[in-house]
């Protein structure tokens, strides 16, 4: 009873969130701002070229892109406390795995574990989570849980070139792995439950005898239930197909233009340590926008956030094209940043608030694996395109027509009607 008593106070919520950045700052072994300090270690040590290397990470990027569908399904057969324990295990003896390669099979193996564990899994997990302990709350509990994202941005380079540097870029691998089964399993073993109701709870810390109606929440009002889909009913409506293309472009793009930066910083005549100045300021500004992003999305409609979205993206792309001076530079990453903090939250908490909380692992994992595949091919129109042309003006332009395509579709992305729907059948 005083356990209940002490619940209603502090809702267990806000530490569920707490975990999940956790889990998200721990996917950063995963990620490709992390890996990137790796890459010249293996080209110097094992005598590979940059574009083997490079060929292996896309490869197994799209691999482990298209088994993320499965993910998002154990997550609601097994649920995410479980779930998150596996993942954090396999994925640091992953990171273990990748400290002993010495042949571009293992490279392989390797580069496709940290992906579908890192990138794919442990950011898919702690979001789903989440989107069961909030309903009303649940865009400031998304802004909260993408600090865990930004964090692991900032710090990872810098730890993993520390560790490289002092140690070896073996030591690096083996400290992530350590530090994930050491830190981060327990945590996740011990603190995590799948649902408030698990706890005598329910959703944004209400109490079972609180009796709400109504509320408004995105701009309309619509009843205290959430309405749940099935994966099989979220995908005979266009607003799931016209999500998922709105989940791929902001991948695809701006995985193109981080994994260039520094060679379209250089077409340019602009340093590689301003092109490193952008990254961060880009995470820097993005911080307090994923804040404030996570508020607006519980007063303003989503789709409605999403054509801001694309329309800065169509901002960004001409902004780059004109990029020539370290004004225009910090602008860009500015921009870049503001664009970053809202997608973050937008394209997450988007599933939940149309689909419902019941199935949210299934549905969110398809936007997962859209997301992951975005992420695998963004860098080829960039560098076939320079290769091409032997500049990145022309690339830059063809690369509109994606954002453009993100326009339409976040239009059309209307909320579903379930009634609708079934009446329609």
């Amino acid at each position: 009873m005083r356990s209940t008593r002490y619940f209603q106070k502090f809702y267990y919520g806000w530490m569920i969130v707490f975990i999940g950045a956790i889990g998200i700052f721990f996917s950063g072994p995963g990620q490709t701002y992390s890996n990137s300090a790796f890459i010249d270690e293996y080209i110097h040590d094992f005598g590979w070229s940059r574009s083997q290397v490079s060929g292996i990470y896309s490869a197994a990027t799209l691999v482990a892109g298209l088994i993320m569908i499965f993910v998002g399904r154990f997550i609601d057969r097994f649920g995410q406390r479980t779930m998150m324990v596996l993942v954090g295990t396999v994925f640091g003896l992953a990171c273990l795995f990748n400290s002993v390669v010495s042949n571009m099979w293992m490279l392989a193996i390797g580069f496709f574990l940290i992906r579908l564990l890192g990138q794919g899994s442990m950011t898919l997990i702690p979001k789903t989570l989440v989107a069961q302990w909030f309903i009303k709350k649940r865009g400031r509990a998304f802004s909260y849980i993408t600090m865990g994202s930004f964090l692991s941005a900032m710090l990872f380079p810098l730890m993993n070139r520390w560790l490289i540097d002092t140690w070896s870029w073996q030591f690096a691998w083996q400290f992530w792995g350590i530090s994930l089964l050491v830190l981060f399993v327990p945590i996740a073993l011990f603190g995590v439950r799948n649902q408030p109701e698990q706890m005598g709870l329910m959703p944004d810390g209400l109490q079972p005898n609180q009796k709400e109606s109504r509320r408004v929440m995105m701009g309309t009002m619509i009843e205290e239930a959430e309405e749940n889909w099935t994966l099989s009913e979220a995908m005979r409506t266009r607003a799931f197909w016209a999500i998922l293309i709105c989940v791929s472009i902001p991948a695809l793009v701006n995985t193109g233009i981080t994994f260039h930066i520094f060679s379209i910083f250089s077409t340019k005549e602009l340093s590689a340590d301003l092109a490193a100045l952008i990254l961060g300021l880009m995470a820097a500004v993005g911080i307090p926008m994923s804040l404030i992003s996570g508020f607006i999305t519980e007063k303003v409609k989503t789709n409605y956030l999403l054509v801001i979205i694309f329309v800065i993206e169509i901002m960004l792309l001409l902004l780059l094209f004109v990029t020539t001076s370290v004004n225009v530079a910090i602008l860009f990453g500015t921009i870049w940043g503001i664009a970053h903090g809202l997608e973050r939250i937008v394209l997450n908490i988007i599933w939940p608030y149309y689909f419902g909380r019941a199935h949210i692992g299934s549905i969110s994992g398809v936007g997962a694996t859209m997301g992951v595949l975005g992420s695998a091919f963004g860098p080829l129109p960039f560098g076939i395109g320079f290769d091409w042309f032997q500049s990145y003006a022309p690339v830059l332009l063809m690369s509109l027509i994606f954002p453009l395509i993100g326009l339409v579709c976040a239009v059309l992305a209307t909320k579903p009607n379930k009634e609708k729907l079934i009446a329609n059948s």
